[in-house]
């Protein structure tokens, strides 16, 4: 395959309205893949959607922060509050994740609850990835790989984004953020493909959606698409059907303009004048078993 393009939803079951979003891009428009919050409120009727999409290609969102957990509160007290809700300071996070070994255990803990979860939803499991790119830190990464290997695990998203790409949002939303931070985690990443490699886990060339993350509107699509490379690239947004806020913590994003980007016909003729196929990384993964 010279070009291989994989188009995901993120935060599929955290709200009707992302799952309305979800079914309506894969109906209509390139949306080929989307990524399960398994703990999340309308996770449900993500399954059930899902099933009726056999095409849609799902995995599992690995949520270690900013979210809901699986595990009751009590087995994981070192993870979550009173509620099962990870907070969202990820900086001290990684740190006792890398000093406690009694966090740790909780981790593994949660990390094989959730892939449980996916599991009992009997859908096939495409990639995994994790809420925030929590899954850079080593210690998630080392757990996500060992219970993953359980779990028929195949494919992971590596959040490496072009720095053409990550340095001309970054000037437009967040200064010199964007180029900035996609230096600081170029040893992160490197050692995170280490790992994969090792592992026999697939992963894709580049990923498109971290510094625009809301903001994946059709101008940042055709931005994309028309310098597309070959290989193996995924573009990932946060689509919904409504123009609120579904929390607080994207109260800035556009999930209404990049559920009408994936929807675009703009876009749809710019992928095909890209010459990329579209697909998920169970194509990936398959291409290098058979190779």
């Amino acid at each position: 395959m010279r070009k291989l393009l994989i188009v995901t939803a993120d935060d599929f079951g955290l709200h009707e309205a992302v799952n309305e979003a979800v079914e309506s891009a894969h109906r209509d428009g390139v949306l080929t893949a989307a990524s399960l919050m398994v703990a999340a409120p309308a996770a449900a009727d993500a399954v059930r959607r899902a099933r009726r999409l056999p095409d849609l290609r799902v995995g599992l969102h690995l949520v270690l922060a900013d979210g809901p957990a699986v595990s009751p509160p009590e087995s994981i007290p070192a993870l979550v509050d009173a509620r099962g809700h990870f907070d969202a300071h990820m900086v001290a996070r990684g740190f006792r994740y890398f000093a406690s070994p009694s966090a740790r255990r909780q981790v593994e803990r949660e990390v094989r609850a959730q892939f449980d979860a996916y599991r009992a939803t009997g859908l096939r499991l495409d990639h995994v990835d994790a809420h925030k790119h929590f899954h850079l830190h080593p210690t998630v990464l080392a757990t996500l790989l060992a219970v993953g290997a359980d779990h028929g695990l195949r494919a992971v998203r590596v959040p490496n984004e072009p720095a053409w790409f990550a340095a001309r949002a970054g000037a437009r939303f967040a200064g010199a953020a964007g180029a900035a931070g996609a230096t600081l985690l170029a040893p992160w990443l490197a050692a995170m493909k280490r790992r994969l490699r090792r592992a026999g886990v697939a992963y894709g060339d580049r990923v498109f959606g971290i510094a625009r993350s809301g903001r994946m509107d059709e101008a940042a699509w055709l931005e994309i698409l028309a310098r597309l490379p070959d290989g193996v690239t995924e573009v990932y947004a946060h689509p919904a059907a409504t123009h609120e806020p579904i929390v607080p913590t994207m109260r800035d994003y556009r999930h209404a303009d990049e559920l009408a980007a994936l929807r675009s016909p703009r876009v749809r003729a710019a992928v095909q004048a890209a010459g990329a196929r579209l697909g998920g990384y169970g194509d990936l993964a398959a291409g290098r078993a058979r190779r």
